[in-house]
């Protein structure tokens, strides 16, 4: 019996010290993967295409607060998976809930829509991606934005009116756009990456494709997330596709 309850405590201890080298090598056998965070699928996204076009990071930071943001945890943070369905603005849960319910707007006429964490038009700039899938991927959306601003910001030479050229070439509407942008940076604070103004880089861009010249969100008015930015709060979570 003796020997019985020492080979039972032996194989105890021995399972305990797999579950622990298991636990260190990525986590308890059946224990759920970590979700990822959406926000820092934007934010990521947001400072490698920055680097990659020569554009301030505070810059492409504040375009996705001010297009996607919403209050996570106490902190304004971007959303991928938001869409703006012709003047209605909604934050949906995943890539597959966005995706639902663009293709399902689509299939009733919809047309002009801004998708993902750039708020890139489908109407005037979905040319430029393979697909509606890869309109809503962080990184090609941030790139397609980057490269955008950057040439604005060639032609005007500002950041500040580039951003405001981003959302509209509308005099009134680039104002207020602009003033969203200005709020935006004075939240964020400093950041690694310069000032708004700050020149550009020299070195040599990887090329995107441009699909037009209009401005990336062109649905007209400041965008909703921008409203929500001064307290008008229209962007909201996604409702079920279906009851």
């Amino acid at each position: 019996m003796a020997a019985r309850a020492l080979f039972l405590a032996a194989a105890a201890m021995l399972g305990a010290a797999r579950a622990f080298a298991a636990a260190a090598l990525g986590g308890f056998a059946g224990a759920p993967a970590p979700a990822a965070d959406p926000a820092a699928l934007c934010e990521s996204a947001a400072a490698q295409a920055a680097r990659e076009f020569g554009v301030p990071l505070r810059v492409m930071r504040a375009l996705t607060l001010i297009e996607t943001g919403r209050t996570l945890n106490g902190r304004r943070r971007p959303w991928p998976w938001t869409v703006n369905m012709e003047g209605e603005g909604r934050w949906f849960p995943d890539r597959e809930a966005a995706l639902a319910y663009v293709r399902a707007r689509h299939a009733e006429g919809a047309r002009s829509y801004d998708v993902g964490c750039f708020q890139i038009n489908r109407r005037w700039h979905g040319e430029a991606f393979e697909s509606l899938e890869a309109m809503f991927d962080p990184t090609a959306n941030a790139r397609y934005a980057a490269q955008f601003i950057r040439t604005l910001h060639d032609e005007s030479g500002s950041w500040e009116t580039a951003a405001g050229w981003y959302h509209s070439r509308t005099p009134k509407h680039a104002e207020r756009y602009r003033r969203a942008f200005n709020a935006a940076l004075a939240a964020l604070g400093p950041l690694e990456g310069g000032a708004p103004d700050a020149a550009p880089s020299a070195a040599p861009r990887p090329p995107v494709r441009l699909a037009s010249l209009m401005p990336v969100s062109p649905l007209g008015g400041p965008s909703l997330a921008a409203r929500a930015l001064r307290g008008g709060g229209l962007l909201r979570p996604a409702r079920p596709l279906f009851d």
